[in-house]
Formats: structure tokens, sequence, C-alpha cells
């Protein structure tokens, strides 16, 4: 099993930006040094706690700061962005990373950033969008065509090739015939696991689901990928999960609940999922009352904390239930207290991991 590390990130409306930054980036460079294999940056345009617009420039930077991990978007989010343009970036960032980029792309999820973009999220369109829009994008960088490119979502012109001058569509990426894809999913049946099913994409599954639900992501990966006459394959499976790791279980439980964990979820989190309706998708039974959705049953159904040999216990728990995966990324948060936060990371790639040596 490998560990890696996914941050959306999460900071309070009314953090210092440039601070939260460059937070952020000394992070990555300390898990690099740690030895994570992999690390996700989110992607929102309106969401103060979620608040990197850019996580391709933001790559940029950590790939300067860093010599062995990977870096990857968590996610692009192709219904924010124009195909062509979006082609050249991460065709021009996968060049800069020299074999260190994942390319997580997505649908987007965040109503703000669908207002800005007058999408109904309820109509689907948004998924319509990505499809198309990543088909496009492969057809560029194996061979583009020039002409007209139209419809409801964008409009654009490729130019004809003018070889003397040196006009036309040129760049491809590092990683041909393109970098590793991934996507995320959340629900049993979700459209996006399907896709990476069918394409042998990376499957990722997020950290709010209970682990059956979490189980059922694969079942839709797996009989997706029989559809196209694939095979899939249960190490590319990333999971995500909040995790904390502290000396003794004690210490663990008042670091994370009563931390910086604790609140973000009584001040994000549980507003957020409670207003888009969503807390079903934390319960370990359907039928539980939304009322006893708090961080303390996060903590006891699906977060992962407790002193070294609880984690690993409960790492190997998820890992049985679910029939196995090849890397957990741990969910970033601000690192306050530092020194407790950073003994947790520590912890978890020494100890922990090598308690779990045996999965693979």
């Amino acid at each position: 099993m490998k560990i890696g590390y996914f941050n959306m990130p999460l900071h309070p409306p009314g953090s210092d930006f440039h601070k939260t930054l460059h937070d952020d980036l000394e992070q990555i460079e300390i898990l690099d040094n740690l030895g994570y294999t992999e690390a996700w940056i989110g992607e929102h345009f309106t969401a103060e706690w979620e608040n990197i617009p850019a996580p391709d420039l933001f790559i940029a930077s950590v790939l300067n700061r860093t010599k062995n991990i990977k870096i990857g978007t968590g996610v692009t989010c192709i219904p924010n962005h124009n195909p062509f343009v979006l082609a050249h970036r991460i065709a021009q960032l996968d060049h800069m990373a020299k074999g260190r980029f994942l390319w997580g792309v997505g649908s987007g999820g965040f109503p703000g950033d669908f207002e800005v973009l007058g999408i109904d999220s309820k109509s689907g369109k948004h998924r319509t969008i990505t499809r198309q829009s990543l088909d496009l994008i492969l057809d560029f960088w194996d061979n583009p065509k020039p002409g007209n490119y139209k419809n409801e979502f964008w409009n654009f012109n490729v130019p004809e090739t003018n070889e003397t001058i040196g006009l036309r569509f040129h760049i491809k990426p590092y990683q041909l015939p393109h970098p590793p894809i991934a996507v995320a999913g959340v629900a049993p049946k979700s459209e996006t696991l399907a896709l990476a099913g069918e394409r042998g994409y990376i499957p990722m599954s997020i950290n709010i689901t209970p682990p059956q639900t979490t189980k059922s992501h694969w079942d839709t990966v797996e009989d997706a990928a029989k559809l196209t006459g694939k095979k899939a394959d249960r190490n590319q499976w990333r999971i995500a999960r909040n995790i904390c790791v502290a000396d003794s279980s004690e210490e663990a439980y008042d670091l994370a609940v009563n931390g910086i964990m604790g609140r973000d979820w009584d001040e994000y989190f549980m507003p957020l999922l409670s207003s888009l309706k969503q807390l079903d998708i934390l319960k370990i039974d359907p039928s539980l009352p939304d009322s006893v959705i708090s961080k303390e049953y996060m903590a006891e159904h699906i977060w992962i904390i407790g002193n070294p040999d609880q984690v690993a216990q409960k790492i190997r728990n998820l890992y049985n239930t679910v029939g196995g995966f090849g890397t957990l990324l741990t969910m970033g948060s601000e690192w306050f207290p530092r020194k407790e936060w950073l003994r947790s990371h520590e912890l978890l790639i020494t100890v922990v991991l090598d308690k779990l040596k045996d999965l693979g």
C-alpha cells in the first residue's frame, strides 16, 4: 500500500490567502521529504474554504520545491475551462513535471461554480460537457484537426497548419499518449467511476463515504470495465480518508474531534452537505435520521483516528471490507497545532505503513 495526500484545501473564510497558499506549498514539500508518493490539489472558484482556483499554477510551484512526489489536479473541473486552452495548459504542465504529473478530471460539484457557469446541475449538463471536452482534448493531443469547433458549450477555431511560420496546434503532453487520468466518485453508481472503468482511468473514492458505500464504488468500476473488455486493476484505486495519528488514542481523538478536523466539519462540511440535502451519503444505515450525523459520528464510523496500532487496524479493516486498493490518500487540513499534525503524518508514513507492508 502507498500513502498519498489530497488537499482540497481547507481554510476558513477570512484567512490570509497569501499565507494559506504558502502553508499548503510547504506542507507538500514536507510530505515529499517524508516519502508520500502523491498529492492532489483541488480547484474551486467560489468556495472560500477551498480557496485554490488554479491548481495548475500551484502544482508548477510545487514541482520546483520537491523531488519525488507526484502531483495531480484534484480535480480539473472541466466545465470551468475552454477545451482548446485547457489542452495547452495541461500539456505544458506535464512537460514541466517530467513524469510527475497526474491529471485528475471531473465535472465539478460546487453550487457557486455552477452558478457562475449558468449550469443547472440537476440537468446533468456538466457531465455531458466533461465527456465531450475530455474527448476533444485527447483528440487534439493525438491528431489535431483544423476547423471550427462549436456547440452549445464552446465556439473556437483550430487554425490551418502553416509549416513555413510554424502555425499549428503543436503541443503534446510529456507522457504519451497523455498523463495518467484520474476521476473521483461519491455515489454507488457514479458516472465518473464508470468512466474510469470504461477507459482504464484511475478511480478515486471520496473521503466521506462509509466503507460499504466505498466498496460499491469498485463494483461500478469493475462492471464498466467488463463492458469495454478491460480488466480493472485494484492497485490503481485511490481511497481518501480523514486520518489523525497520535501516540495515544486520547490525544488523537482530541486533536481530531476537538481540533481542526472537528472545526472543518462543524463550520463547513455539515452546513454544506445539509444545504445540499446530501447527508445520506454519510450514513452507514440509510434509515438513520440526519440528527445523528455529527463530528463524533464521523470519528466513530468514517474518519481514521487513534494511536498507530489502532490506525493500522482501521486501515486494514477498510482494506478488507472493500476488497483491496492501492493508495490511501489522507485528507489535507491546516496543520495546527503544527507539531502534533506533523507528528501525525510522520507516524502514518513510518510506523503505521510498516504495519501494513503485507497489503498491496
